[in-house]
């Protein structure tokens, strides 16, 4: 791990919270969608999505911490700078959650037409 990495990074408690509010929605939505096995198989990439678009956020959310530690504690070294500056890391999750923005957005399009009581397109 660099030096400049702050426990900072790992995943905060409120994000495990989260998670559970994750299932509690899922399951909540699961109530209104018609019994199909396909409208299981969306909830099941919908929960993917969310659970994996909190882990991108969170990973993104630490790299500002980690900067910001680094600003913060006595005197910037340019070694340090760069250190952080050269993070790609956070330009790969930020990519990725780009990615999944997507993929939620059309998972919520496709339950929003099950509630609509239209016919069933496929999920990929």
């Amino acid at each position: 791990m660099p030096p400049y990495v702050s426990q900072h990074s790992m995943p905060a408690l409120p994000l495990s919270r989260s998670v559970d509010a994750i299932k509690e929605s899922v399951d909540r939505l699961e109530r209104f969608l018609p019994e199909r096995e396909d409208s299981a198989v969306l909830l099941d990439f919908l929960e993917d999505d969310l659970r994996e678009g909190l882990d991108a956020v969170a990973d993104v959310e630490a790299h500002f911490t980690d900067v910001l530690d680094v600003l913060r504690s006595g005197r910037p070294t340019p070694i340090r700078l760069l250190e952080a500056a050269e993070d790609f890391r956070v330009l790969n999750r930020l990519e990725y959650l780009m990615v999944v923005v997507a993929q939620l957005r059309k998972r919520l399009a496709q339950s929003a037409a099950k509630l609509r009581g239209e016919p069933p397109t496929a999920i990929r």
